[in-house]
């Protein structure tokens, strides 16, 4: 009985990942060629592809090695061979010296272009990370420390995104800042809730509304102490970073090619096809992970009961970003977590089964995209030994789903639409 639900709800994320491939979704929005120089800077987990996909499909008579140059940093581990852009790996989600580097070389590209060349911007989620280059006066070890305190804090990205934007060079609209007067277009891949320009990979071509004071508010309400260098940077609030309306900003056009919205539309259409009555829980769900899972589970619950006297058989989609507060010593990512909340709250309920999985192939810092919830999950955890709750309390989803052998290990995806999370509920 589990075969065909497990099938297809990896089907499912297939067919999510499947919608935000840069290969199909980026090369219908390439802008026209300038009549000066292209040059091609980008960031993020899926930078690599969209660079590969740019360079497949631009005019070729525009192929000169002169016409098309360009840099952009992805990943450890999302690296893809490429001829005119070159591609450099970095640590993600704490950055690293080689995303610094990157991040200097990045903006020092685009400074020097005119008002004939185009400054194509590549972005994709985990580009805040990747483009690690400091404020004046701070050290890459000061936002190590700012950037682990607040993956550890549960903290929303919006408001990670406006702490790191105040601690940035290049981002919040400074790389577009510098490509002025270029005309500059950039190709985003959304992770964001919302899809919010301003918040993908802490904007680097987009005007920022955010201010230092809400950057301090933010760690204070997290009870983060930064590095006095950070505390002194933004007490000082010097260079705030552009502002919507300013005009270095004002040749930019922002393009999403792909959205969280997008790859749930694509995986319905999947899910109706099989016989399931499609309800959307919405792309931008936040809170904590195990949280979230266990009003999933619940919601699921109720829905069978509902459909129980039709034969209904109901699919529950959703996606956004949840967060993980770390109390314990464990593994796992948020989708895990999320997953472990769903199965408690299940109790083992027949003909429920799910699947949570981050659509860039990697939940968290470990090896699997994410992993799936059967009916019997918590019988075969008793049986082997494993206690749900307790590993849950230590933060250790990772330990029950490897020790089920219900891991998605699939490898970097190389896009990244945020989470995908599935649920389907056949009559028992």
């Amino acid at each position: 009985m589990t075969a065909q639900p497990r099938a297809l709800l990896n089907q499912l994320f297939q067919t999510a990942v499947a919608a935000a491939d840069p290969a199909i979704c980026l090369p219908p929005h390439l802008p026209a060629p300038p009549t000066g120089r292209t040059l091609v800077l980008g960031a993020g987990k899926a930078a690599a592809s969209m660079a590969q996909a740019v360079e497949r499909h631009w005019p070729k008579d525009h192929h000169e090695p002169e016409a098309i140059t360009g840099l952009v940093v992805t990943r450890y581990g999302h690296a893809l061979p490429t001829r005119y852009i070159e591609v450099i790996q970095a640590a993600h989600p704490v950055p690293d010296a080689a995303g610094a580097a990157a991040a200097a070389r990045i903006l020092a590209a685009a400074f020097g272009l005119g008002p004939d060349d185009l400054l194509l911007v590549l972005i994709s989620g985990g580009g805040s990370s990747l483009l690690s280059l400091p404020s004046p006066g701070l050290s890459l070890a000061d936002k190590q420390a700012v950037n682990q305190a607040l993956l550890r804090s549960g903290a929303p990205i919006d408001q990670m995104n406006v702490v790191r934007k105040h601690l940035s060079a290049i981002k919040g609209g400074w790389l577009a800042a510098a490509a002025a007067p270029a005309r500059v277009v950039s190709l985003l891949i959304s992770d964001v809730p919302g899809d919010d320009p301003a918040i993908i990979a802490s904007g680097p071509t987009v005007a920022d509304p955010s201010t230092f004071a809400q950057a301090r508010k933010i760690l204070a309400d997290y009870r983060i102490t930064p590095p006095s260098a950070v505390a002194r940077h933004l007490a000082a609030a010097e260079m705030e970073t552009p502002k919507p309306g300013d005009p270095r900003l004002a040749n930019n056009r922002t393009v999403l090619i792909a959205t969280p919205a997008r790859s749930l539309a694509a995986a319905a259409e999947v899910a109706a096809a099989a016989g399931y009555q499609v309800e959307m829980l919405g792309d931008d769900l936040e809170g904590e992970a195990r949280e979230l899972g266990a009003r999933h589970g619940e919601m699921a619950r109720a829905s069978q009961i509902a459909g129980q006297a039709a034969g209904r058989r109901t699919a529950l989609l959703s996606g956004g970003e949840t967060t993980v507060t770390v109390h314990g010593t464990g593994r796992g990512g948020r989708n895990l977590e999320y997953l472990a909340g769903l199965a408690l709250a299940l109790e083992g309920r027949a003909g429920i089964s799910a699947i949570a999985c981050d659509t860039d192939g990697i939940d968290g810092t470990e090896d699997n995209a994410g992993a799936v919830v059967l009916p019997n999950t918590l019988a075969r955890a008793a049986a082997a030994g494993l206690n749900p709750g307790a590993l849950l309390a230590n933060n250790d989803a990772y330990g029950l789903f490897h020790g089920l052998d219900d891991l998605v290990i699939c490898g970097p995806t190389l896009t990244n639409v945020n989470d995908f999370r599935a649920i389907l509920i056949d009559p028992v």
